[in-house]
């Protein structure tokens, strides 16, 4: 989830568009970054469902849960005039693709489809650029959530913890019994999942705003100083092998018993269940400690690119309109381990992890605790998002850091900007 550069001027790259030689057949190419087994599953879904329209989905798959590799592949193919019919993007992406006038304009599809009345209002105003409608919303995440081994647990007499000093007592008879408690990925972004949950935490959903504001009173403030401390004292509950380690190679430690707890969002749920583990027996899913009211949400978009192309335009529509089928909703949502971004679905149908979710949504909106992930690209662009990365990453690694050293480098960074 790092600063993504977007070196492709709108000039240059309407040209290079004009040129593409799309083949005009019946298909769309999708440029995703989807490649951990349980992401390929949901994948399959919408190969299926737009499959039964007549439209061949043509992968372009690029490796890395960041997706930072995707979309330097999607530049290099924009400059060289061989974009693909769309690509997966989050919010801030979508946003810098559109400012540069790179994406098709959706209106006309929302329009005649009713997308307003359907998609969301939460979430509505980041599809909107210049009154033009530049995505479809496909899913939506929660990354506030803790996994946990449900036998290890057991082992050591403990309950999921509702805060965080439970938490850090369970951690330690854990790391007593000789049980890694905390299964992490050394790479930035699962260090920002960890901060952005504590943030709430600690602070609640209106300090978490106060935050992406760039508030600077709030980011110097006893509050963040205990963000962290926190932090700090996860750093203590980790394995010597977490650098470099993906996310959910980390998932599979909590699935094969190596370690107690995860904090990821629910798409790890999509790995717990290709290893045929269940929820409630196997494993357990609550809120992240001290968020059980909160839900700090993501989202996944499909935006299109300008082809020229009239069979080619017709096919990215029927894409639209298939993931936005409350059907096909559901069936991505259970094997991608999200819940859908429309209210009007079957949600009996999620397995009990999907509808605690679907359901604490709807709760933490009555609240107004539910907040957009600062890293997964949905809270702010992508410079401010790096000095947080930067900042979490360094003082996760440095042992002699304070956290008020850490709070003094994000005013600095952020000052920079």
């Amino acid at each position: 989830m790092r600063r993504i550069a977007l070196n492709v001027t709108a000039a240059a790259a309407f040209g290079l568009l004009a040129s593409s030689a799309l083949a005009a057949d019946k298909s769309v190419e999708m440029l995703h970054f989807w490649t951990s087994g349980g992401e390929a599953e949901g994948v399959r879904a919408l190969k299926d469902a737009l499959a039964a329209k007549g439209i061949e989905w043509k992968d372009a798959a690029v490796a890395g849960g960041t997706g930072a590799n995707a979309y330097q592949v999607l530049r290099s193919r924009l400059a060289a005039g061989t974009p693909p019919s769309g690509a997966q993007m989050h919010i801030q992406e979508t946003l810098a693709w559109a400012n540069q006038g790179l994406l098709r304009d959706l209106s006309p599809l929302a329009e005649k489809d009713g997308w307003r009345k359907e998609i969301l209002p939460a979430i509505q105003s980041n599809y909107e650029v210049d009154g033009k409608w530049v995505a479809v919303p496909v899913t939506m995440h929660r990354s506030n959530w803790l996994w946990y081994n449900s036998a290890l647990l057991m082992k050591v007499g403990a309950e999921p913890p509702k805060s965080w000093d439970e938490f850090n007592a369970i951690a330690d008879k854990l790391k007593a019994a000789g049980i890694t408690p905390l299964a992490l990925g050394g790479q930035n972004w699962q260090y920002g999942d960890l901060l952005e949950s504590v943030i709430v935490a600690k602070g609640g959903a209106d300090f978490y705003r106060k935050i992406v504001a760039g508030d600077l009173e709030a980011i110097k403030s006893d509050t963040m100083i205990s963000v962290f401390d926190q932090i700090a004292k996860l750093r203590g509950y980790v394995d010597a092998n977490s650098p470099g380690r993906d996310w959910n190679l980390a998932t599979a430690m909590v699935i094969n018993g190596e370690a107690a707890f995860q904090i990821m969002g629910d798409w790890a749920k999509a790995e717990f269940a290709l290893a045929g583990k269940k929820p409630g027996i196997d494993y357990g899913c609550v809120a992240s400690p001290g968020t059980d009211k909160d839900f700090i949400w993501l989202v996944d978009n499909f935006a299109f690119f300008n082809l020229n192309d009239k069979a080619a335009e017709e096919a990215q529509n029927t894409l639209a309109e298939t993931v936005l089928d409350p059907k096909v909703q559901v069936d991505f949502a259970i094997k991608k381990g999200s819940i859908p971004v429309i209210d009007n679905v079957d949600a009996t149908r999620l397995d009990a992890c999907g509808q605690k979710s679907y359901e604490d949504r709807k709760n933490a909106a009555t609240t107004n605790g539910v907040v957009p992930s600062i890293f997964h690209n949905a809270a702010l662009p992508a410079a401010q998002t790096g000095v947080y990365l930067d900042v979490v990453s360094e003082f996760f690694v440095t042992p002699s850091m304070t956290s008020k050293d850490a709070v003094e480098a994000i005013v600095t960074g952020l000052g920079q900007l």
